[in-house]
């Protein structure tokens, strides 16, 4: 007897197939909506059964959705670069966040030792900025001159600050190490 090949399902809004029932090669964490990427390079949201577009990935990234796209073949997390997509999509569409000077840097840490502080660095700079933020939407204060507003705004100075000087501390500890083995290496064996 010969296997029958998987019959497709068709969406009934856009006749579109759908993936195979049982195509399993690729399974969410429990609790973490699963988004399939085919090598149609269409995305198939397994919650709803049904395609979606960046923009509808773009929307669960605002909403604060907890998501992973994988490959529907590989099951490999391809989370960050359909991320990274979209911030692409956003960065020629619009006013872009990032100058070209910025993008050049952040190039520049790649393959680099401190990459790893860059990114920690980076990381928690934006939530702090975040929880700024949230805090003045929390008290709706809008006035610069307000001293809680000028209290908020120190609050964050201060924070990256701190931020800013640990990242040095770390990555002067870390010159130091590196021209310890170095030195280790140059000392003449007697």
């Amino acid at each position: 007897m010969s296997a029958a090949p998987k019959s497709r399902r068709t969406n009934a809004e856009d006749g579109d197939a759908l993936p195979p029932e049982g195509d399993t090669a690729a399974e969410a964490p429990a609790g973490i909506r699963a988004i399939k990427k085919y090598p149609n390079r269409r995305l198939y949201d397994t919650q709803t059964s049904s395609y979606i577009t960046l923009s509808d990935v773009k929307d669960m990234v605002m909403a604060c959705e907890h998501f992973v796209v994988m490959d529907a073949k590989t099951g490999e997390d391809i989370t960050r670069s359909i991320l990274l997509q979209i911030i692409l999509e956003e960065e020629t569409a619009g006013v872009p966040m990032f100058s070209t000077q910025a993008l050049a840097q952040i190039i520049r840490f790649y393959g680099h030792t401190m990459q790893g502080l860059m990114g920690n660095y980076l990381e928690q700079n934006i939530q702090s900025f975040i929880d700024l933020q949230s805090r003045l939407t929390e008290s709706s204060v809008m006035n610069l001159q307000n001293p809680l507003m000028q209290n908020f705004m120190g609050g964050y100075i201060e924070q990256s600050r701190q931020m800013f000087t640990q990242m040095q501390e770390q990555m002067s500890k870390q010159a130091e190490t590196l021209m310890g083995n170095l030195g280790a290496g140059l000392t003449p064996k007697k």
